[in-house]
Formats: structure tokens, C-alpha cells, sequence
């Protein structure tokens, strides 16, 4: 781990200013942002641990845990809002049996929320894996997660 990130830190200047950037990068290196790299990042870009954590704490694209094999996105935008996103996300909880932000304990799915996804015309809409699934109803969103789920288990046969 240690060796990716000191390549990673290797393409930015020792400045607070390029704090983001390396956490993007760490997040993209690793698929999230794990807690041995903390100090490297710190002391690479010249400021206390704590500076790194408010940041990365701050913004809701970071992450602090790894996503799962089938990540989940729900699009809570103003179309999907009114075409009963809401009922989606209800619906997609209780079938994985986790909140927005948690990974099911297996490793299988992920649950996160969008503003908007940018199918409007297609709500309501999630992503798997960034493929999009809309006009769904709560019975579509559970066919559709048994699909992602069933394709796993074959593919690890």
C-alpha cells in the first residue's frame, strides 16, 4: 500500500492547495480512502491529519470504506423526486437490508444517493455499476438488484 501511494503523492507538489486532488487520486488508487494513507497525505501536502479528515470528511464524494462489488446509486433529483424516488430508495433498503452510504455486510452491494443522475426523461432512475435502470417501479428495482446478485454468484462458479 505504501509503495501506490508514495506514487500517487509522487505526482503532486507539497502544498496544502493540492489536497483535493490527492484525495481524489488516493480514492482512485484504492477505491476509497484508507486510513493508513492518512499520515502519508498529511505530511505530503504539509498539513495537520486533522486538515486531511475535515476535508475528506467534508466533501461526500470521499469515502472512508470500500464500495461494493455492485454499487447502487438512487437519483433523488426533482424528476425522480416526483416519480416517487423516494419509494425506490425505501424499497432498495429493505431488499438489501442497509441505509444510503453502507455496504451489505457480504461485500455485494453498496447504497449511495445522487442529486441527479441526468435521466430525467427515464425517472425514476439508479445506477448499477453505472448502468442506468429507469422508469422503475419497486418491484423492477428488487428484479433488477436479483439480476446484479445472481450474475455475481455465477460468474464466481
Amino acid at each position: 500500500m505504501q509503495e501506490r501511494l508514495e506514487k500517487v503523492l509522487g505526482e503532486y507538489g507539497r502544498s496544502p492547495a493540492d489536497l483535493i486532488p490527492i484525495l481524489q487520486h488516493v480514492q482512485d488508487e484504492f477505491g476509497y480512502l484508507p486510513q493508513e494513507t492518512m499520515d502519508g497525505i498529511a505530511a505530503h501536502a504539509g498539513v495537520p491529519k486533522s486538515k486531511v479528515y475535515g476535508v475528506a470528511t467534508f466533501y461526500t464524494m470521499f469515502r472512508f470504506e470500500p464500495l461494493g462489488r455492485n454499487h447502487v446509486c438512487v437519483c433523488r433529483g426533482t424528476a425522480c423526486h416526483v416519480r416517487g424516488a423516494d419509494q425506490i430508495l425505501e424499497h432498495v433498503q429493505r431488499h438489501l437490508g442497509i441505509e444510503e452510504g453502507e455496504t451489505t455486510e457480504d461485500g455485494e452491494f453498496s447504497l449511495e444517493t445522487v442529486a441527479c443522475i441526468g435521466c430525467c426523461a427515464l425517472a425514476p432512475v439508479m445506477t448499477v455499476n453505472q448502468e442506468v435502470h429507469g422508469r422503475l417501479k419497486p418491484k423492477t428495482a428488487t428484479r433488477t438488484l436479483k439480476k446484479y446478485a445472481t450474475a455475481d454468484k455465477e460468474e464466481g462458479q
